[in-house]
């Protein structure tokens, strides 16, 4: 059956970009809401879902949008938290154009919400199963292929020149207890040079070694090092979870996924969505 939260849930941290405080309040919704993010400070403006079709802009993050100004920026790691937990319907507002950036993974908004009592509904929970190979490939190789499959499984592999991070892989089904041990606390990361330009440029005010991992060349400036071995690919992972929950439902998919990111994400989405008979959508029982 589908959940939403039984009463509200606040979350504070600041904003990757702004280095503002944010403030997610996340809300009961009815049956068949789906996930829907309101900005509180904008109190003219129209909610946006949380749908593929809604996202504006995928360089880095993603973000949702109905206007220039009327934009919720990095979504994923809650959007792959809620995906988990079996959250189907939230009303979801913050005062702030970005989610809290938190440590850069979705450790504490899993923490928070996994304490949270859920609300079960009238209404069964809807999967979309994919029934034939959805696959998309930018000019440089990298991809995103949805197969069929009864269960939401992920093949994902990366490869950078530094050896420090070199060829990492993720495979296997997307469970509860494989979330909580190897994904929500991988945290997003970045090559040192990225982060000189954006500072420049006067983006990621917010940004340092508490929610980020930086790589310098064959060094890691965070003085914790990884939080596990293959910590970039697993975080590749929980970007993926979150950006496929905005098809709207629960994808029953081998995800085979290789050097890929959110912009792949969305335009799988698109193409899978193209076709109706790329897919079905059927009830939970």
């Amino acid at each position: 059956m589908q959940y939403t939260v039984k009463s509200c849930v606040e979350i504070k941290g600041i904003g990757l970009h702004s280095g503002c405080e944010s403030v997610l309040r996340i809300a009961p919704a009815a049956e068949n809401t789906g996930i829907i993010f309101k900005r509180s400070d904008l109190n003219a403006e129209q909610s946006i879902r949380a749908l593929y079709s809604n996202v504006v802009d995928t360089r880095n993050c993603t973000c949702l949008g109905t206007s220039p100004h009327n934009i919720v920026s990095t979504i994923e790691h809650l959007m792959a938290t809620l995906y988990i937990l079996g959250i189907d319907n939230a009303e979801i507002s913050v005062n702030n154009p970005e989610i809290p950036i938190l440590d850069g993974s979705a450790k504490v908004f899993y923490e928070i919400l996994g304490k949270a009592e859920l609300q079960p509904q009238n209404t069964p929970r809807r999967f979309l199963k994919v029934k034939k190979e959805v696959k998309f490939t930018d000019d440089k190789g990298a991809s995103v292929t949805l197969l069929p499959a009864d269960v939401c499984s992920v093949h994902f592999d990366i490869d950078f020149p530094s050896k420090i991070v070199g060829h990492q892989n993720f495979d296997g089904a997307i469970t509860k207890e494989r979330f909580a041990a190897e994904i929500a606390q991988c945290r997003t990361f970045c090559e040192k040079y990225q982060v000189d330009y954006l500072r420049s440029i006067g983006l990621i005010k917010g940004g340092s070694l508490e929610n980020a991992v930086v790589l310098d060349g064959e060094n890691i400036l965070n003085p914790e090092g990884f939080r596990l071995p293959n910590e970039c690919v697993n975080h590749k992972v929980l970007d993926t979870i979150g950006d496929l929950y905005t098809s709207g439902y629960y994808i029953l998919a081998k995800v085979v996924a290789n050097k890929s990111g959110h912009y792949h994400n969305n335009e799988v989405l698109k193409m899978l969505f193209a076709a109706a008979d790329n897919y079905e959508i059927i009830e939970g029982e």
